[in-house]
Formats: structure tokens, C-alpha cells, sequence
């Protein structure tokens, strides 16, 4: 088809990225034509054009003007799609022919730099995978942080390692193999839960990845990581970094540190532990409502958001860390003054790490400039609070401050206090950095003074009182006179501009200041960018000090951040137990207290390795077996993350990993039944757990038939106190099972409740022995059911509690209810006639209420 030569330009580039929605620039325009247009106005709800190409039909096109294209972008990427944007790379005043455009940068959803696009106090992690059969390669990588970071998952349990990860990263992108993206995103459930990039195959070839890897960290990089398992990492890490190349466009130097970690150096959990513990997502809405990090999160800075949220995804399995992080936790907590004066310190710093990641992309601007001036101001007074304090990491945390005097000097001689938003705006080099910009801002304010006077000398000089002197873009300066007026121009203004009640003119002088004026605005902006480009320049060298204060910052945020959460929720310091006793008295329930507030009861939990390891916990529907089980698990998570703990005292053992089985769901897709489901988590948990874990069971076996059930749960339990040993936290309904008691270790606890009548109050309160109630019906009549059918319930539950055989059927009740209804007519019959022969009205009040009280007596008779 011959299309135009644009359209043969747009088709030559679509061709090359046909995986996106190419943002085509034209002029102050991005377009998009063709199936990209089509799906752009759908997704964008933009309306679909079109535009003549050349060929008989006009092409289908779309599109907005480039200073909105960041709404769209971040609609489209929430969508899961891939942005290509296409700019001119050539001046149209200079270009012959068409003007030259390429593909500057193709965002994915992995790949977002801008901060406004992006969850503040959430890192947004782009993962590499490559399976060889047997081991998985891993990196991830926050490109808006510079944070590049390798593991590998081997052995029989590597999968499932690999999937816990990636349910703490929840990354907003999977990059795979080609060859393997179908199968390993059936083998890690990754389908519809994240963007899966498919990428080249040789990418992952470990030649190539090594190439890449050296070309970005040196030639010595694999050498300075000690790890063997770091081999297995190199193709996926390799593949990562030339992704980011192909996709990016530009230089990476904010990545400039790789390390090696190892996921079992944290404590590990699961998808559904995360998941039912609520730790950074609410099950009822998927936001950090209600959850454990909304507890805890006093971060006054993004970067301390960001870490505070790390720290409570991996509790730490190394008891000196721990104590390191409630030294320093307890000093800020009683030392009121100095947490106070960190908070004030802290709301002076920006996101130092994402500010460093524009430095290196090119797209900082001069106001992230001043942000970054505004932000190394408050270094030296912080890394003095700190050092002055007693506790080791806050010590640590001061000397690794990097003042980095040198650049903030550049910078507060450089840019101006409150420049533009657009570098190409000028206004953002101060006065007396540069002697050029200096002169220029002279000549262009002089000529505009000149302007000034040559307007003045113009009406004197042709009596025109009304005349002005205007400039635009696209014609410059001009004369303007109203047609009134036409009559007094002078012979040597040059028409050039008609309007509707004006003609607009040039003079040869006014042609010369004009010269003057805007040749001089011209070279200031441009002389003002490059100057503005060598200040960036000079702190691109210096990233990585700026990486390590900010880091160092954000440590002293988190601390600042589990010291505040202390002081407001009255948390008290754990210790840490190394002979593995849970002993924690009054304990509370961090999130469910604030909620409740003062309506929320305390319990205690002792659980050793001996007399309590595994509790069996009976009690009503509603009670809070479950929140105290929760609280529990929670406890030990803040006290290994580094936090201080709601309860009046606390002894807490190592954990290596928790384990809950809570809840019912469903998997329609996979055809898993409700039942299928807590099969599969229960085999995860015999298989994974060890003696050092913590295992919450709640309700296992009801799926299914009562006795398969009970079956079940008893094997479960057995099986987990005598073949692991780990401690167990176990709620059921099944009384049966509470006779397991008799084997030594396990101990029955209840939820108590107080009965009053056929009503119950719930006390919340964990008391030693079992219960034999569960208190069913009386939570299905709290919870309104009609009364028919919880009086009906209530008749066969005791049918079955008495023994008395099969329980009547509804149609036998219906057939008695009719046979009483009739017999109970027949018998009110003649007291009916009675009532229809009182003449009510002729009565007395006293007669009245005789005769109501004799029928009553004879009804009391008859019955």
C-alpha cells in the first residue's frame, strides 16, 4: 500500500516493538494509529479518529497531548500493558525530509521510574527466573532504587522457596525464558497475578549473561561474591541487566552493587501464612488497612516506608541482629527529646534512593535538585543525634552518613531556590554561578527595557495612542494598531499579521531588539541546560554516596518508626528466649486492639518443648480462638523483626518459619474444592515445618464428613507433636480430639463463656481444659436466624445429644403441627362464642375486665 511517508516511518517502528502501544510523538502529540489506536481509545476511553495515510481507507488513530501522557501511561501499565515512547530525536527546523524519530524508552510495569507512578513506601520489583531443570535462577531488581539483588533455589523444596519469595516481592513483573515462560508460569501459579515478559533465550545463555554482568559490575564481579550457589544466578541476572538495557535506553549506573542472598537467612512464610496474618495486605479490600504494617508504620521518610515494610516481611533468625534492633528501639523509646528531634530531621529528607535512580536515568529535574539540596541540609544535624547516642546500630547508623559537603555547596551555589518545572524553561541557574548566564540575563533585560522605550517612542512618534508592542511564539515581537488607526501608520512598518480589529507590523529597529532580546533568551536557555546537565553530571559520579546515606537514613527512620509504634501501642521489650520457652503474658492482638480499644482482653501463652508444646484450643464459634491464635504468631513476628511487643511481658523463642491453616477458599480455576485446599496446606506444613516452627491449625477436617474429619485432625496432630515437635497452636470443634491430652506435651485450653439462659456471652478470655460445647445455635440466633429455624435446630441437636434415633423429618412436623392446630380450634371454639356475645360497650370498665378475667380462667382450664 503506498502509504505516506510518516505512516511507512510509524509501521517501520511498530514493527520493532510489537508487544506495545507505541506513543508515536508528533509535535506537542503523542499518536497512536492502527490496532494500537483501536485498543488505546477502549482501554483509554479516548476517542478513535482518523487520518488520511496515503492509501484509499483513512488510518484508525488516537491520541493526547504529551504533557498528559503520564495519566495514560500509569492506566495502561495498571493494565498490564508495555509503552514504547517514540519521540523526535531530530529539530524539525533543521530536518530534510521527515524528521528523524526513535524509541527512547519502553516502560513495562517492571520498569516505572517516575515517582509519581509509583507506591511511595513500596518498592516495585521487576524478577528474573531461569529454571535448568533442576535449580531456579534468581534476580530482582527496583530500577527507581538501584537495589539489584541475585539467590538460587535448588534441591527438592527450590519451587516452593521460589514461590514463598515471590509472594513476600509480589513483584509488578516476571521476566522468563521464551522457551520456558508457559511452563514455569504454570509451575510458580503466576498466570493473572503479574505481568509475565517472555524474553529472548539467548539472553539466558551463560556466556552472554556473564558478558553483561561484567560490562556492569566489573570485570572481577562473579569473584567478589563468594557464595557458590551465586554461579546458578548468572543467567537470570545477566538476562535482567540486557533487559534493562533494550527496554531502558540509557545508562545504569545507579546500579552499581549486586548482592547475593539467601532467603533462609529470614524467617520463611508462605503465601497463605502472609496472607492470613494480614501482615502488609487486608483481606477484605487488599490495602494496608488494618494490617500489621499500618500498625507499625510511623516512617516519616519513603525510603524508612519502604524498609520498615522489608523488615517485617523477613524477621531476622540471628539472635545478635535482633538485639541490635531493640538496643537501639529501647534508646529512642526512652529517650523522648532525641526521637522527637530525629522525627523533625527526618520530615526534612526526600527519597534520596529514587532521586538518585533519576540522576541516572537523565530525568531529574531542577526541583528534585532542590529537594536533594534541601535533603543533604539536614545530614550533618542528623548524623550528630545519632552518633551521640549508646546504642551500637544507631551509632553505626550516624558514621554511615555520608555528608557529601562538596555537592551540597554545588548545589546551593547552582540552582535557583524555586526554579521551573521544565528544564527548558530557563530560570534555574542562580545569579553569579556563571559569568555567561549573567551577561545574557543582562542583554535580555536590557533589551526588553529598550522594547519598553521603542513602544513609547512609537505612539509619541506616530500619534497613536493605542499602540503596543506584542510578542508570540510564532510571529515574535510585532506592532499592533487597531483598524481605527490604520490611517497613521507610517510608510516603513511591514504589514505582518491581519486580525479581525487590528493589523500587527514590523520595523526594522523593532526587528533588531528583537534579534537581540530573543537570540540572547535562546542562548540563556541553552546555556542554562548544559550548565544544569554538568551539576547532574557531577553527582552521577557520586551515586553511590548517595545510595549509602540514603540507606542509612531509612535504617534510622524504620528504628524511629518500631520506637513510635512502641511508645503509642504501650509495647513492651521481648526477651529473647535461646531454650525455646513462649511465654507471653497479657498478650494483645496489634491490630485488633486498635479497633477494639479498651474492649480487647489479654492472654497469656506458655508453650516449651516439653510439658505445652502443641495446645489444643476448644471453645464457641466467635469466641476469638482464632485472633488469639494470630496474636500469637504476630508477637513473634514484630519481636523478630526488631519491634517491641503488646503484651505486660514477653520471653520469645527463634522461630524459622510460621505455618497457618486458617480459613476457607476455594480454587474454581485450578478445580480445587474448599477441601482440596486445606489438604494442600496441610501437606505443605508437615512437610516444611521443623521443631523450631510455629504451626497454627484452625478447623482442620471440616470439609468433609465428621468422622473422615475427626479422622483426619487426629492423625495431623499426632503426626506433627511426635514426628516434628514443633510448636503447635491447634482450634477445633471436634471434642473428640481433646483426649489427646493424655499424651504427654499436649494441653487442652478453652475460650470461655458465660451462659445466661438460653443467651451466652463471650468472655475472650483462654482459660486451662476443654470445652464440650461449641455454642452453635446460639451464634446462628446472634447472627439472626429466623427463630423457626433455630428452635428446629435446637430440637435435633438434642435428639442427637440424647441418643433417641433418626431425627423426625420436617414433613412428620408439618402433618403434627396441622393435627395441634386443629385440635387447639375446637377447644377455643366455645370461648370464641362466648367473646362474640359480650356487649362490650355497655360494660363497665370493672365488668369488663371480670369477664376478661373469667374467660381467662376457663382457657387455663381447657388447657
Amino acid at each position: 500500500m503506498n502509504f505516506t511517508p510518516m505512516i511507512k516511518q510509524y509501521l517501520e517502528i511498530k514493527q520493532q516493538y510489537p508487544d506495545t502501544i507505541l506513543f508515536f510523538r508528533l509535535g506537542d502529540f503523542y499518536e497512536m494509529f492502527f490496532d494500537d489506536a483501536r485498543l488505546a481509545s477502549r482501554e483509554l476511553e479516548i476517542a478513535l479518529t482518523g487520518r488520511d495515510g496515503g492509501g484509499s481507507e483513512r488510518v484508525p488513530m488516537c491520541g493526547f497531548p504529551y504533557h498528559a501522557a503520564d495519566g495514560y501511561i500509569s492506566r495502561l501499565l495498571a493494565k498490564r500493558y508495555r509503552v514504547a515512547i517514540c519521540e523526535q530525536v531530530e529539530d524539525p527546523a533543521h530536518a530534510k525530509g521527515i524528521v528523524r524519530r526513535e524509541v527512547t524508552r519502553v516502560i513495562t510495569p517492571g520498569t516505572v521510574m517516575e515517582g509519581h507512578l509509583l507506591e511511595e513506601k513500596q518498592n516495585n520489583y521487576l524478577v528474573s527466573i531461569a529454571n535448568d531443570g533442576i535449580n531456579y535462577s534468581f534476580a530482582m531488581t527496583d530500577i527507581s532504587t538501584g537495589v539489584f539483588m541475585v539467590s538460587a533455589f535448588t534441591g527438592n523444596k527450590g519451587r516452593v522457596r521460589l514461590t514463598e519469595e515471590l509472594a513476600r516481592l509480589l513483584p509488578a513483573e516476571v521476566l522468563l525464558p521464551l522457551s520456558q515462560a508457559e511452563r514455569l508460569s504454570e509451575d510458580l501459579a503466576l498466570a493473572g497475578s503479574v505481568t509475565i515478559s517472555a524474553y529472548l533465550d539467548e539472553a539466558y545463555d551463560r556466556v552472554q549473561a556473564l558478558r553483561e554482568l561484567e560490562n556492569q559490575f566489573g570485570r572481577d564481579c562473579p569473584g567478589d561474591i563468594k557464595d557458590p550457589g551465586f554461579e546458578l544466578t548468572i543467567p537470570a541476572a545477566g538476562a535482567l541487566l540486557k533487559y534493562l538495557r533494550d527496554t531502558q535506553k540509557r545508562d545504569l549506573s545507579h546500579i552499581r552493587q549486586i548482592n547475593y542472598y539467601h532467603p533462609g537467612r529470614f524467617m520463611l512464610l508462605d503465601a497463605s501464612t502472609r496472607r492470613n496474618l494480614e501482615l502488609t495486605r487486608s483481606l477484605s479490600d487488599g490495602s494496608r488497612r488494618n494490617t500489621l504494617l499500618a500498625v507499625i508504620d510511623y516512617t516519616v521518610t519513603a525510603m524508612g516506608g519502604r524498609l520498615i515494610r522489608n523488615w517485617l516481611e523477613q524477621p531476622l533468625l540471628e539472635k545478635d541482629e535482633i538485639l541490635l534492633r531493640l538496643d537501639a528501639v529501647d534508646e529512642l523509646l526512652q529517650q523522648m527529646m532525641i526521637r522527637n528531634d530525629l522525627k523533625e530531621l527526618l520530615k526534612g529528607i526526600y527519597d534520596l534512593e529514587r532521586l538518585a535512580g533519576r540522576i541516572s536515568f537523565g530525568t531529574i529535574n531542577a526541583r528534585d535538585m532542590v529537594s536533594l539540596k534541601k535533603s543533604l541540609g539536614c545530614l550533618p544535624d542528623l548524623q550528630g543525634l545519632l552518633t551521640k547516642c549508646k546504642a551500637p546500630l544507631l551509632q553505626e547508623t550516624g558514621h554511615s552518613i555520608d555528608l557529601m559537603e562538596d555537592l551540597r555547596e554545588l548545589l546551593d551555589g547552582a540552582i535557583t531556590d524555586n526554579p521551573p518545572l521544565s528544564l527548558r524553561d530557563g530560570g534555574i541557574i542562580k545569579t553569579g554561578f556563571h559569568a555567561e548566564v549573567d551577561r545574557l540575563r543582562l542583554v535580555r533585560q536590557e533589551g526588553k527595557s529598550m522594547l519598553a522605550g521603542l513602544e513609547e517612542q512609537e505612539r509619541a512618534r506616530t500619534g497613536i495612542k493605542s499602540l503596543k508592542i506584542g510578542f508570540n511564539k510564532v510571529f515574535g515581537y510585532y506592532i499592533e494598531v487597531t483598524r481605527s488607526n490604520l490611517e497613521q501608520v507610517p510608510q516603513d512598518y511591514q504589514r505582518k499579521q491581519t486580525l479581525a480589529n487590528a493589523e500587527r507590523f514590523i520595523t526594522p529597529e523593532l526587528k533588531e531588539y528583537e534579534d537581540l532580546v530573543l537570540g540572547a533568551e535562546d542562548r540563556l536557555i541553552q546555556l542554562e541546560y548544559q550548565i544544569f546537565c554538568e551539576v547532574r553530571d557531577q553527582f552521577t559520579g557520586a551515586i553511590q554516596r548517595l545510595q549509602a546515606t540514603a540507606a542509612a537514613v531509612a535504617r534510622a527512620d524504620a528504628l524511629y518508626s518500631l520506637a513510635e509504634a512502641a511508645a503509642v501501642g504501650r509495647y513492651v521489650r521481648p526477651g529473647i528466649d535461646g531454650d525455646g520457652k513462649l511465654i507471653i503474658k497479657d498478650g494483645r492482638h496489634p491490630v485488633l486492639e486498635q479497633v477494639l480499644r479498651e474492649k480487647f482482653v489479654p492472654n497469656d501463652t506458655i508453650m516449651d518443648n516439653q510439658k505445652s508444646r502443641l495446645v489444643m484450643i476448644t471453645g464457641p464459634n466467635m469466641a476469638g480462638k482464632s485472633t488469639y491464635m494470630r496474636q500469637v504468631a504476630l508477637i513473634i513476628m514484630m519481636a523478630q523483626s526488631g519491634s517491641f511487643v503488646p503484651a505486660a511481658s514477653a520471653q520469645i523463642p527463634l522461630v524459622d518459619r510460621i505455618f497457618t491453616r486458617i480459613g476457607a477458599a476455594d480454587d474454581l480455576a485450578t478445580g480445587q474444592s474448599t477441601f482440596m485446599m486445606e489438604m494442600n496446606e496441610c501437606r505443605a506444613i508437615v512437610q516444611g515445618a521443623t521443631k523450631r516452627s510455629l504451626i497454627i491449625m484452625d478447623e482442620v477436617g471440616r470439609g468433609t464428613s465428621t468422622y473422615d474429619g475427626i479422622s483426619i485432625a487426629r492423625a495431623l496432630v499426632e503426626y506433627i507433636h511426635t514426628r516434628i515437635g514443633a510448636k503447635t497452636l491447634f482450634s477445633t470443634h471436634y471434642h473428640e480430639l481433646t483426649d489427646l491430652d493424655q499424651i504427654d506435651g499436649i494441653i487442652n485450653c478453652n475460650v470461655a463463656v458465660k451462659e445466661d439462659g438460653e443467651n451466652i456471652v463471650f468472655l475472650r478470655k483462654v482459660v486451662a481444659g476443654k470445652s464440650d460445647r461449641s455454642y452453635g445455635i446460639h451464634v446462628a440466633r446472634l447472627a439472626g436466624l429466623p427463630d423457626e429455624i433455630v428452635k428446629r435446630a435446637t430440637d435435633v441437636l438434642r435428639g442427637l445429644e440424647t441418643g433417641e434415633g433418626a431425627v423426625e423429618t420436617a414433613a412428620c412436623r408439618e402433618s403434627h403441627r396441622e393435627n395441634e392446630a386443629v385440635t387447639l380450634n375446637e377447644r377455643e371454639q366455645a370461648l370464641l362464642q362466648k367473646l362474640r356475645r359480650l356487649d362490650v360497650l355497655s360494660m363497665t370498665p370493672l365488668e369488663a375486665l371480670n369477664q376478661l378475667y373469667h374467660l381467662q380462667q376457663e382457657l387455663k382450664t381447657d388447657f
